[in-house]
């Protein structure tokens, strides 16, 4: 491939992460961008670069990626709310506890409605605590530096959550009784819904259109990295006897059913007007209205003014936005990620 603009003076090459590289050199703006924002070194002032990457790279995600995400172990995070050494400290040095409860999710797969039960699950059904405590100190995400000073003085049992994909998860869950709840949902619900969420996310790239976030997503240039990578990893777990899988179309589709199951995993013993009760309360209407599970308190500086952490709350919005030819193109590049999983086993398929 040959420099587009004459200003690399050579032909163009790929380079690894972990490498160094000169502007001035032999290497792809798009190289370049993945080197700066997966940690390499790139011998050139940081704004120089980034002038550079903007006149020549056709990839927009690369230059905001660049200039506003730190990457870890490969997977992006906004420098605004994330700090790199908390999540390396969160991996190498937190203290997962027997007791530990933790929801794991991709972004955008019902992650505030399964913390939502979990708590109601936790008071036998009782809102009190779902309404007058805002749910990320009920829930703290260990990945963020609030988050992970709170857990660490927070009474047993802790009830935490995140979107960490298994190879950044803490090291001490996987000799520890902790039990995972691991939310999944339709890869296509995710992508949709993940492209209204962050254009409204001050802290991200925003998508002009859906056909492009569709290619970031596609490529795993999203915040938390691919969703192909994460489910992968986690479902390696689900034979484990203290990880339970939990889909999002379950949960809408029976979702009593599904509550008992989480209660069974749990080992916690609900009489049915208190299973009622959960089910009441978690429903997509009182979330929405509850101030302390909607984004009413959540920090302005972050969200656009119509911001919501609630959208629809449905299964299968996809088909209301994806083209035939997107459809298409998205179940050609998924039946090769997702090969070799039993038939059957996602409820999408």
């Amino acid at each position: 491939m040959q420099d587009p603009g004459g200003f690399l003076g050579g032909t163009l090459l790929d380079i690894a992460p972990g490498n160094s590289a000169q502007v001035c050199g032999s290497s792809t703006p798009e190289a370049v961008a993945t080197l700066l924002i997966k940690g390499g070194n790139v011998r050139c002032p940081r704004i120089c670069l980034l002038m550079y990457l903007k006149r020549y790279t056709r990839h927009k995600e690369l230059i905001i990626m660049a200039d506003v995400y730190g990457w870890f172990e490969g997977i992006a995070f906004p420098l605004a709310y994330f700090n790199l050494e908390v999540l390396r400290e969160a991996r190498d040095t937190f203290v997962v506890k027997d007791e530990d409860i933790i929801m794991v999710t991709y972004p955008k797969s019902g992650t505030h409605w399964l913390s939502e039960i979990i708590c109601l699950i936790h008071s036998k059904g009782d809102p009190k605590w779902i309404q007058s405590v805002p749910i990320w100190e009920r829930t703290p995400w260990i990945e963020t530096q609030i988050g992970y000073n709170s857990l660490k003085d927070k009474e047993d049992p802790r009830i935490w959550t995140t979107h960490l994909p298994i190879q950044l998860f803490p090291k001490s869950f996987f000799s520890s009784k902790a039990k995972v709840i691991y939310g999944i949902r339709n890869p296509r619900d995710v992508l949709v819904s993940g492209y209204f969420f962050w254009r409204k996310m001050s802290i991200a790239q925003q998508a002009e259109t859906l056909q492009e976030y569709m290619e970031w997503f596609l490529q795993g240039n999203v915040i938390y990295g691919s969703w192909f990578e994460h489910v992968r990893g986690w479902l390696s777990m689900r034979d484990s006897e203290n990880v339970l899988v939990v889909s999002y179309e379950d949960l809408t589709k029976d979702p009593r059913c599904t509550v008992e199951k989480i209660c069974k995993f749990l080992g916690k013993k609900l009489k049915p007007e208190e299973i009622d009760l959960v089910l009441k309360y978690s429903c997509f209407q009182f979330m929405k209205e509850n101030k302390m599970s909607n984004s009413t308190i959540f920090p302005d500086e972050y969200l656009s003014e119509d911001f919501s952490f609630q959208r629809k709350g449905v299964a299968g919005d996809w088909k209301n936005h994806f083209t035939v030819a997107q459809a298409e193109a998205f179940d050609e590049i998924y039946q090769k990620k997702m090969a070799g999983f039993p038939p059957k086993l996602f409820p999408w398929e």
